[in-house]
C-alpha cells in the first residue's frame, strides 16, 4: 500500500543537482544553516546534574550552554530524552510527545530552547522512529489481540520467517529479528532488541502520527531531526531480513512535510550504505533528506589513521563526492556507538583491530571498536590535532561528540556501546564537577590517564595547548573558511603516501589544507591554483612553506598540518 502524505503548500523548494564530479560553487540562501554549521551531540543524563540526583537533566545543560558557545558551537543534537524505560539508554521510546520526568520537565525544555536561541545556537533531536519501546501503549494495546486498534501499526508473522535469524542491527548479542508473542501466538519484527518492535510504516496511520510528532517538535523550537536507522524505516514489510525491499518515496515525504511546517528545518540521516545507494537518500535533485553521516568515508579513513595508507580513504572520498547542491555530508571521528568498520575488507578491518582495538573487550557486533579516540590514538596530541584538524577541513559539516574535545577516556567495564557515553568531566572536583550526589547513575572515568582530576574542562580551558584549547582554535579557523562546507573540493597529488591535501574553490577564493598522517616529517610539492599567487598562512608556520611559479612546497612535522588561503599578487 502506498503511504497517503497530505502537504501544504512547499515554501523552499531544493536546488537541482548539477550532475557533475565537483560540486559547483553554492549560492546558499540563508536558510541553508547546516551547510557550515558545527554540530555537538551529547545526551542530557550524562552532561550536567543540576538537582543532585546523580543524573544529568536539562537545567544542568542550561548552565552548559555558554560553553558550547564559547567551544564554537552552532547546533547541540540532543539524544534521546523523551519517556523511556532506558533498556537501550532512551533509544526505546515510550513517549513520543513527552519529556523523560529523570531529565526534567517541559517546562525545563521550553526554557532551554529559549536560552539556546539567545545565544544564537539551534538545537536538532533525534528521532527514533524505526522502532518503539515493547512499553509504549501503542504495542501494549498491539499485542493484546489480533483485531487490537494499533496490531497493524507493528509487524507480525504467525510463522517465523527462515530468515529470522540473519539481518541482526547487533550481530552477538541479537539472536533473530524475529520474536514470539506468548499473549496473541505470532511473531513480531525487531531489527534491533527484542524489546524495540519495529513500526509498519507501510500504514498511512503510521505516517501520519509520525507527522505529528514532528510538528510537535517543530513547533517546541528544534530546528531538525537526526533521524535514526534510515534504511530500516524505510523497509517494505516481509520482503527479506537481508535484502528487503525499500521505499525511498518515504524521504521526499517527510522531507516535504517537515518543511511544509518550517521551512528552514534539516534532516540529519544516519544510513550506513555504499556510495551507488547514496542518490536514493538525498534524492537525484536534493528532494530527499538534506544531510547524512559519511561512514564509507569514516570506515577508510580509520584505515588510514591505523596504518598510514591514504589510497582507500581517497577513493572513499572521491566516490561519495557527487551529491545534489542542496545536500550535505555530516563528518565525525566518534559518535555514540562503536566505530563501524563492517564495509571495510577483512584483513583492513584486522589492521584497523591491531591498531586501534587489538583486545576483544575493546571490539564490538563483529564489526567495530567500542573506544574514545584518544585512547585509540594513544592518547598522541599530536595525532588527535591532526585528526581534529582533518575532521573540520572534509567536504561537508563536523560533528563533534561530547569529551571528545578534551580527550576523555572509555570505561570498558560497561556494556557494549555504554563504554563511550560516560558523564562528562568538568573540573577535578568530586565525580569531576558532573554531580553533587555522591556516586553518579553511571560511573565517572576517576583512574588512570583519562581520570577526571588529569582531563576535564576546567583544567584545559586555562591552557591553550591543550586539546580543548587546540580544538577551540581549530573551529575558530574553519568558521573563518566557509569555503569548506560550499565549494568545489578537489584532491590535490601530494607525492607522498601519507600526506592529504584538499584544495577548495569558491567565489574566486581557493584554500588549500595538507595534513601528514605519518610519525616522520614529510616535504610534499603542490601545485597552487594560477601563476602569481600567493599563499597566507591560516594554521601553522608560514617559514614551512616555499611558492613557486605555479609549485607550492611545505614542509610539515609528524602529523602536522597546515592551512592556507590563496590570493593574487597586486603588481
Amino acid at each position: 500500500m502506498k503511504r497517503t502524505v497530505i502537504y501544504l503548500l512547499l515554501t523552499f523548494l531544493p536546488w537541482p543537482a548539477t550532475g557533475q564530479d565537483k560540486v559547483a560553487p553554492r549560492k546558499i540562501k540563508e536558510n541553508f544553516w547546516y551547510k557550515n554549521s558545527i554540530i555537538y551531540n551529547l545526551e542530557i543524563g550524562v552532561f550536567k546534574d543540576s538537582d543532585g540526583d546523580g543524573r544529568g537533566d536539562i537545567n544542568g545543560l542550561i548552565q552548559k550552554l555558554d560553553y558550547l558557545k564559547m567551544l564554537g558551537v552552532d547546533v547541540i543534537w540532543l539524544a534521546p530524552f523523551q519517556p523511556s524505560p532506558g533498556a537501550d539508554d532512551g533509544y526505546d521510546v515510550a513517549d513520543y510527545y513527552g519529556i523523560d520526568p529523570k531529565l526534567g520537565t517541559p517546562g525545563d525544555f521550553a526554557e532551554l530552547m529559549h536560552q539556546v536561541k539567545k545565544r544564537g545556537m539551534r538545537v536538532i533531536m533525534d528521532l527514533v522512529i524505526n522502532h518503539t519501546s515493547d512499553q509504549h501503549p501503542w504495542f501494549q494495546n498491539a499485542r493484546t489481540s489480533k483485531t487490537a486498534r494499533y496490531r497493524d501499526w507493528y509487524v507480525w508473522s504467525p510463522a517465523k520467517p527462515r530468515d529470522g535469524n540473519k539481518g541482526m542491527v547487533f550481530p552477538g548479542v541479537q539472536k533473530t529479528v524475529w520474536t514470539l508473542d506468548t499473549t496473541t501466538r505470532e511473531y513480531y519484527y525487531h531489527r534491533f532488541y527484542k524489546f524495540q518492535p519495529d513500526l509498519n510504516f507501510m500504514n498511512p496511520e503510521v505516517m501520519q502520527e509520525t507527522q505529528r510528532i514532528i510538528g510537535y517538535w517543530l513547533n517546541q523550537g528544534i530546528s531538525g531531526f537526526r533521524l535514526d536507522a534510515v534504511p530500516f524505516i524505510i523497509e517494505v514489510p516481509k520482503t527479506g531480513s537481508e535484502k528487503p525491499k525499500l521505499d525511498f518515496s518515504f524521504l521526499n515525504d517527510i522531507r516535504q512535510f517537515t518543511q511544509s511546517r518550517q521551512a528552514d528545518a534539516a534532516i540529519l540521516g544516519e544510513a550506513n550504505v555504499e556510495p551507488k545507494e547514496n542518490v536514493n537518500y538525498f534524492g537525484k535533485n536534493g528532494e530527499g533528506i538534506q544531510m547524512m553521516f559519511n561512514f564509507f568515508a569514516n570506515q577508510h579513513l580509520f584505515y588510514a589513521f591505523a596504518t598510514g595508507d591514504l589510497g582507500p580513504f581517497k577513493k572513499a572520498m572521491e566516490e561519495t563526492s557527487q551529491i545534489p547542491q542542496s545536500s550535505q555530508w555530516a563528518n565525525f571521528l566518534r559518535n555514540h556507538d562503536e566505530i563501524d568498520l563492517g564495509r571495510l575488507t577483512d584483513s583492513q578491518r584486522r589492521k584497523v583491530y591491531e591498531a586501534m582495538g587489538p583486545d576483544t573487550n575493546m571490539q564490538l557486533y563483529d564489526r567495530g571498536i567500542r573506544r574514545r579516540l584518544a585512547p585509540m590514538m594513544g592518547n598522541d596530541i599530536r595525532r588527535l590535532e591532526m585528526a581534529y584538524s582533518l575532521l573540520f577541513s572534509l567536504p561537508g559539516a563536523p560533528v563533534i561528540r561530547y569529551g571528545e574535545e578534551l580527550g576523555m577516556g572509555d570505561d570498558l567495564r560497561l556494556k557494549e556501546r555504554l563504554s563511550v557515553r560516560t558523564p562528562m568531566q568538568w573540573n577535578g572536583t568530586k565525580n569531576a564537577g558532573f554531580t553533587d550526589a555522591d556516586s553518579a547513575f553511571r560511573p565517572v572515568i576517576s583512574t588512570g590517564e583519562y581520570g577526571f582530576e588529569k582531563v576535564n574542562a576546567e583544567r584545559q580551558w586555562r591552557d591553550e595547548s591543550s586539546l580543548l584549547g587546540r580544538i577551540t582554535a581549530i573551529i575558530q579557523m574553519r568558521k573563518a573558511c566557509p569555503e569548506v562546507g560550499l565549494g568545489d573540493a578537489t584532491i590535490l597529488e601530494s607525492g607522498s603516501d601519507d600526506v592529504l591535501a584538499i584544495r577548495y574553490d569558491y567565489q574566486n577564493q581557493s584554500l588549500i589544507i595538507v595534513h601528514n598522517f605519518s610519525e616522520q616529517p614529510r616535504k610534499v610539492t603542490l601545485a597552487v591554483p594560477g601563476a602569481g599567487v600567493k599563499l597566507y598562512s591560516l594554521f601553522g608556520s608560514a617559514a614551512d612553506v616555499e611558492v613557486g611559479n605555479d609549485r607550492l612546497a611545505v614542509q610539515l612535522p609528524a602529523y602536522g598540518f597546515r592551512w592556507y588561503r590563496a590570493g593574487r599578487l597586486i603588481p
